[in-house]
C-alpha cells in the first residue's frame, strides 16, 4: 500500500489540483477497503480452518498372542520333536507368522487351583476327597519348581486363599482351613478366575477347575463366563467330580431348569475347549489322582507358540493350528 501511495505521489505533481484531490480521495477509498477486508480476510480462513474435516485414521490394536499347544499322535502319545516350522497357525483364514516357539518339558509350572467350596461339594464326602487330591498333588505330584496358588469359591465370592508360591506348604495351610458352605457362584469363578491366573510368572499355565457343576448363585450366564474367559490365555482344565444324577438332588440344588447332568457336562466341557485344556468327569478318588497327575504331564509336553495379531475391531477371533508332519492331534485355544 506504501508503494502504491509513493508513486501516485510522484505523479500528482504532472496534474492540477483538482485532478489531485481527485487522486487523495481515490487512494483513501483504496486504503479504507483495504482496511475493512483484511479482518473478513482472516475471519474466512478460521472459518476454513474450522471446517476442514481431517480423513479419520484407522485404529490397529496389536496384540502379541500366546498358545499352548499340545500334540498327540493316533495312538494318543504325545509328540514332542516338532519345531516352529512344522507348525502352521491361522487366524480367522489368515496364516500368521510365528514369532516365539518353545518347547522345554522342564519348564516350570504355574497352577491356579479354583475349588468350589459350596454346600453342595459336601455332599457323598466330595469336598474331603478333592482336599486330599490337591494335597497328594502338591505334595508329590508338582515338582520344587512348579508354583500353585488356591482360589475358592462359594456364595458369590471368589476367595484368594493363597497366592502363586513355589512353597507349597502355604497352599496346603490355606486348604486345610476351607469348609464346605452356601450357594455356588460356578459362572461368576470362571469369569473371574483367569484373570488371575494369567498374572503368574512362568510361562507354562493353567486354570484347575474342581466342582460338581452345581450352578445356583451366578450373575453371569455360562455363555458370558466363558466369552469373558476366552480373552484370556490360559487353557481351563475341569474336572466335573461326582456330578448329581439324582433328581432329588438336583431340585433342592439348581438355579434353572437347564441344570441337568448333561447340561453340567456340556457346560464344563465347553470352558476347557474354547480355552484349550481338557475335562474329566470322574466319580472316585483314584480316578481324580489319575487326572491330576494327567494334567501335569500334558503340561510338561506342552509347545508354547505366538505371533503377532493387528486388529481393527474387537471382533471374536477364530484361530487354528496345524501341521503337515504328521497324522497328529492338535488342541489349544479356539479363539480370541
Amino acid at each position: 500500500m506504501s508503494i502504491l501511495i509513493h508513486t501516485m505521489g510522484k505523479n500528482l505533481k504532472m496534474i492540477g489540483l483538482k485532478s489531485y484531490r481527485s487522486c487523495l480521495f481515490i487512494l483513501f477509498m483504496l486504503f479504507m477497503i483495504l482496511v475493512l477486508a483484511a479482518p473478513l480476510i482472516v475471519s474466512g480462513q478460521e472459518k476454513t480452518a474450522q471446517v476442514r474435516v481431517e480423513k479419520p485414521a484407522y485404529k490397529v490394536t496389536v496384540n502379541a498372542v500366546t498358545l499352548a499347544v499340545t500334540v498327540k499322535d493316533s495312538r494318543g502319545r504325545y509328540v514332542n520333536n516338532l519345531e516352529d516350522k512344522d507348525f502352521i497357525i491361522y487366524e480367522n483364514g489368515e496364516k500368521k507368522t510365528i514369532t516365539y516357539f518353545q518347547h522345554d518339558q522342564t519348564a516350570p509350572l504355574s497352577l491356579t487351583v479354583l475349588l468350589d467350596v459350596s454346600g453342595s461339594m459336601a455332599l457323598e464326602n466330595k469336598f474331603e476327597e478333592c482336599r486330599q487330591a490337591l494335597r497328594i498333588m502338591a505334595e508329590k505330584v508338582l515338582s520344587p519348581s512348579d508354583e500353585v496358588a488356591l482360589l475358592v469359591f462359594a456364595d458369590g465370592q471368589v476367595e484368594v486363599a493363597a497366592s502363586h508360591s513355589m512353597d507349597k506348604t502355604t497352599f496346603l495351610i490355606a486348604l486345610d482351613k476351607e469348609k464346605a458352605y452356601g450357594k455356588t457362584a460356578l459362572n461368576d469363578a470362571v469369569a473371574v478366575s483367569p484373570q488371575y491366573a494369567v498374572r503368574a510368572k512362568n510361562e507354562k499355565r493353567a486354570l484347575l477347575l474342581i466342582t460338581d457343576g452345581l450352578e445356583n448363585d451366578s450373575q453371569a450366564s455360562a455363555e458370558q463366563a466363558l466369552e469373558i474367559a476366552r480373552r484370556v490365555e490360559v487353557p481351563i482344565y475341569v474336572i466335573g467330580y461326582k456330578i448329581p444324577k439324582a433328581e432329588e438332588i438336583l431340585a433342592r440344588h439348581k438355579k434353572s431348569a437347564s441344570q441337568t447332568p448333561v447340561g453340567i457336562v456340556r457346560t464344563l466341557d465347553l470352558f476347557a475347549l474354547a480355552t484349550g485344556g481338557q475335562a474329566f468327569f470322574l466319580n472316585s478318588m483314584e480316578e481324580l489322582l489319575a487326572s491330576i497327575y494327567e494334567i501335569k504331564r500334558e503340561q510338561s509336553h506342552q509347545y508354547i507358540i505366538g505371533y503377532t495379531s493387528y486388529r481393527e475391531d474387537d471382533r471374536y477371533r477364530r484361530i487354528l493350528v496345524t501341521t503337515p508332519r504328521g497324522n497328529y492331534r492338535l488342541r489349544t485355544r479356539q479363539g480370541y
